[in-house]
């Protein structure tokens, strides 16, 4: 059973309901939308798959340009004057069924005016209506499906835009600050798995020196270097800049001063 059929006139705005029609089944699959030109497996006998199509939905969108009601048949009346009219006869057996019905008015199309319609399709024109317009073709299109998707519980979950939520961090791989540094300490696993060739000379508690894919000269002797990381101090410590004008990030790894029994 498709959940939503896409009711719409010949001669009057195709291109729209086909555009529309073709956004839902992208949306929500070909199942769940009935397009007659796409939804008729060759050989069928369309009348009957139109009337079942129209008696099984749940939902029919009545795709309405400024032409709609003026569409002429072959007798040179006005379409919609027609009892055998297809346009008419499916909007009535939706309405007939009390499934809901969303008139969906295309670019310049003004409310339908109850004085153009047959008496059996009176009740269309209180039906409350969303607007379509090429000029704003992607918005109209997602507040259109969002409606059905809201409306329809089994549209609802076919959804393929439906979000879903992010997966929760592993305990390993979330960052922990350091007590009243204000930097994220990294822990001794992480440091294990995220450095790939850099240059480094870290002990056990993270101290010591560590340039992880460096983007320019890197200088770790007394001096100051600019333009590229950047390391100053003496033997007490090194402080690390790294980044661009667009901002520095400072990161300072203690380590012990360790001598030697020649004072080196």
């Amino acid at each position: 059973m498709h959940e939503v059929f896409v009711n719409y006139r010949t001669g009057d705005e195709e291109s729209a309901a086909a555009m529309i029609a073709y956004e839902l089944t992208r949306r929500f699959g070909p199942d769940s939308i009935f397009f007659a030109s796409t939804s008729i497996p060759a050989g069928r006998r369309f009348p009957a798959e139109l009337v079942k199509a129209a008696e099984e939905c749940e939902a029919l969108l009545a795709v309405i340009g400024p032409r709609w009601a003026e569409v002429r048949g072959a007798d040179g009346r006005p379409a919609l004057e027609a009892e055998q009219d297809w346009t008419r006869h499916e909007i009535r057996t939706a309405l007939d069924r009390g499934v809901l019905v969303i008139p969906v008015l295309v670019g310049k199309a003004t409310r339908i005016d109850r004085a153009v319609l047959p008496e059996d399709l009176l009740e269309l024109a209180d039906c409350q209506y969303k607007r379509f317009d090429h000029r704003n073709a992607q918005p109209d299109l997602k507040a259109l499906g969002d409606t059905l998707a809201r409306l329809l519980p089994d549209l609802g979950r076919a959804d393929r835009d439906a979000q879903v939520p992010d997966e929760p961090q592993e305990a390993g791989d979330r960052e922990e600050p350091a007590g009243g540094a204000g930097h994220p300490r990294m822990q001794a696993r992480d440091v294990e798995q995220r450095v790939r060739g850099g240059i480094g000379n870290l002990n056990g508690n993270l101290s010591g020196t560590f340039v992880n894919e460096p983007q320019g000269p890197v200088n770790t002797g007394r001096g100051n270097q600019y333009n590229a990381p950047h390391f100053e101090g003496d033997n007490s410590g090194v402080q690390f800049t790294a980044g661009d004008n667009s901002g520095t990030v400072h990161q300072r790894f203690e380590r012990d001063r360790r001598r030697s029994d020649d004072g080196r």
